[in-house]
């Protein structure tokens, strides 16, 4: 079989595509499924849109991507099967995704996130009220089969289809190994994400600062840059996804916090999936799907207060053996239910459902 992958991103930036339709391909390829990667930015104009300005140079580049996008999907029929990962198009309404039905082409559509909730980056504020979120309904409704990272995703795509199946964000599990306890120095927590998901620190950031009067450790940020907490040494490293396992394996506890709000319900647990698999102790918001990831009191703890972070902090600080406990748990967790290996043969008994 033969799969036209359209992916918002070029391969290796984007950690949604790498935790899913990128980890897979390999495997699928096993299942006799060879995807044909189609991004819809380009790496120049990847890059670009990471930036604040050059309004003209990139408004020209979206809709030389947006044209591009809308050839290609006269030509699909080459394929037995399109997967469509978030949309079709990173910006406008559902053009290409038009043509692909008018056209008789199926699709897969995957999505790990709630993308029907307006979000507004703050380096494209004015693109962003070009990202037309109404269309996730148009390619839900008209896939042949819909795959949600989540049971809060699922719940709203089967409103409009009901070929939807739970399927979660992954992790590799020969990449990512427990690493052995570190020896000597105050012990690390740490936290990954990106400038636009670094806010979310805000909501730990009075617990760190209390629990520092009382306990020595240090505080890795990778990705983002601009945190800072009173009396707390922050080491910031930017992102590098060749680096990104080194940094984590560094850590001795992991954070995950999240708002209660409708677009964080729709998270599928990344972070917290990646502390677990190198078998660190987590501490996260019981918000979405992290309530499900994480078994409270033996992988990791849940922390609705700042009051509960600070209490969950302070007993990990401070016993080793709690943290090698949780971290073992956590990595049976992982390898169980969220390691790409298990969970790639489903997805290729979608895709030949969907190309049936």
């Amino acid at each position: 079989m033969r799969v036209l992958a359209w992916v918002p991103q070029e391969l290796d930036t984007s950690p949604g595509q790498r935790f899913r339709i990128e980890q897979w391909a390999p495997l699928l390829r096993r299942e006799q499924i060879e995807l044909v990667w189609s991004p819809f930015l380009g790496e120049a104009l990847g890059r670009a849109l990471k930036t604040s300005g050059h309004v003209g140079a990139k408004a020209g580049g979206v809709l030389r991507a947006l044209a591009a996008r809308m050839r290609e999907a006269w030509r699909a029929k080459e394929f037995d099967l399109v997967y469509i990962f978030r949309e079709g198009a990173l910006l406008g309404p559902a053009l290409a995704e038009r043509i692909l039905r008018r056209a008789g082409v199926p699709w897969v559509f995957d999505f790990d996130d709630a993308v029907w909730v307006r979000y507004v980056s703050p380096a494209n504020s004015y693109l962003s009220y070009l990202r037309f979120p109404g269309k996730t309904a148009f390619l839900v409704r008209h896939a042949r089969q819909v795959m949600a990272g989540n049971a809060y995703l699922r719940d709203w795509a089967g409103r409009f289809n009901p070929s939807v199946s739970v399927v979660p964000t992954t992790i590799d599990t020969d990449t990512y190994r427990p690493v052995p306890p570190r020896e000597g120095g105050p012990p690390v927590i740490g936290w990954t994400g990106s400038y636009s998901t670094e806010k979310y620190l805000e909501l730990v950031r009075p617990a760190l600062e209390r629990l520092r009067r009382r306990r020595a450790f240090r505080l890795v940020v990778v990705g983002g840059g601009a945190f800072r907490a009173d009396g707390v040494e922050v080491e910031h490293r930017p992102w590098r996804a060749r680096t990104e396992t080194a940094d984590l394996a560094d850590l001795d506890i992991g954070l995950m916090p999240l708002p209660d709000a409708e677009w964080e319900r729709g998270k599928c647990g990344l972070k917290a999936l990646q502390y677990m698999a190198l078998g660190l102790p987590v501490v996260v918001s019981p918000v979405g799907v992290n309530a499900e990831i994480v078994r409270d009191g033996e992988s990791g703890v849940l922390a609705r207060t700042a009051e509960q972070w600070e209490e969950a902090l302070e007993r990990l600080l401070a016993d080793a053996d709690l943290r090698r406990r949780m971290g073992r748990a956590g990595r049976a967790t992982v390898e169980r239910a969220y390691s790409a290996a298990v969970v790639a043969p489903r997805v290729a008994e979608i895709f030949r459902r969907a190309a049936a």
